[in-house]
């Protein structure tokens, strides 16, 4: 090893392949190209005299000698700031946090919860990839993902942040067409707005063919919101999340007494993520934006 032709930029560009999982997006971050990513990792590791990185099926991931060199880059990276900052302590709330989360939650309790965030912290930015899927703690690039029901990964923090009811709606219009349905029988004659089965990863989200398991397929989506501007529309009846489908008056909901399904949010953290301030302050921040949003999310 040869420290003393360790380069602190290449310790950032470190850093950098560290947070993404990719040399394509340290790119972006860093603003070069990949090839220049490429050329500073193998500087860094002739100075080191061992590899960094270790690519595998879910991107570039550090080996125990590049988790030694991300720490000090770490290091680096604050006294800089702490140096932009005119020798000010930086608030350590700040810097690039990248989660996951189904749409609606992105939507309507997360990009809330954000902006309080980022009212006492204007430094921070947070990446959401809005996702319908199983918690996996190997993506690289993410530092807490937001799931549908409890995760089976062990790895990490996991908790459950709360729960959220579905419920069967209709638009004025479609029901002015076609007539309320008075019971269950009558309901599973009409076409039904919801996941696209074949595509459907999340077991707790497989509710029609438990519940309306007579019900054919009339518009079918990936995305929630999309399904409930189809309900809107008039392609048939949803069933949707009581949060996004209350909020539009010209939804109704059917059968209340008999179609009310509730399901659990479950949030999980990276296990080296928790060491950061910014990713613990925004699962605090998503925490307490559901615990504000619980009437809503219950459908009440």
């Amino acid at each position: 090893m040869d420290a003393a032709n360790v380069r602190a930029d290449d310790l950032l560009m470190l850093l950098a392949v560290a947070r993404t999982g990719r040399y394509t997006a340290a790119a972006q971050l860093r603003g070069v190209d990949h090839t220049t990513v490429a050329r500073r990792i193998g500087a860094l590791e002739e100075a080191l005299g061992g590899r960094v990185v270790a690519q595998s099926g879910r991107g570039w991931e550090l080996t125990a000698l590049g988790k030694h060199a991300a720490e000090t880059a770490g290091r680096i990276e604050a006294a800089l700031s702490q140096l932009a900052a005119g020798g000010e302590e930086p608030d350590p709330v700040s810097g690039v946090v990248r989660m996951s989360a189904t749409d609606g939650f992105s939507a309507f309790i997360a990009a809330p919860a954000i902006a309080r965030l980022r009212d006492r912290h204007p430094d921070l930015s947070v990446e959401i990839v809005a996702a319908q899927r199983r918690a996996s703690l190997h993506r690289p690039g993410l530092d807490l993902e937001v799931v549908v029901g409890q995760p089976q990964t062990m790895r990490g923090s996991s908790v459950e942040l709360g729960s959220y009811t579905l419920g069967m709606y209709a638009s004025r219009a479609y029901l002015s067409t076609h007539g309320s349905p008075r019971d269950m029988q009558e309901l599973q004659r009409h076409r039904l707005v919801y996941f696209v089965d074949a595509m459907l990863q999340v077991e707790a989200l497989d509710l029609p063919r438990r519940v309306v398991p007579r019900m054919r397929d009339g518009v079918t989506s990936t995305n929630v919101l999309v399904q409930v501007e189809a309900t809107r529309a008039g392609a048939g009846i949803g069933m949707l999340p009581c949060f996004a489908a209350d909020r539009h008056d010209d939804l109704v909901r059917l059968l209340p007494e008999v179609v009310g399904e509730r399901l659990p949010y479950w949030m999980i953290v990276r296990a080296d993520s928790l060491r950061i301030p910014a990713v613990v302050a925004l699962a605090e921040a998503l925490r307490e934006q559901t615990a504000r949003s619980k009437e809503m999310l219950d459908g009440v």
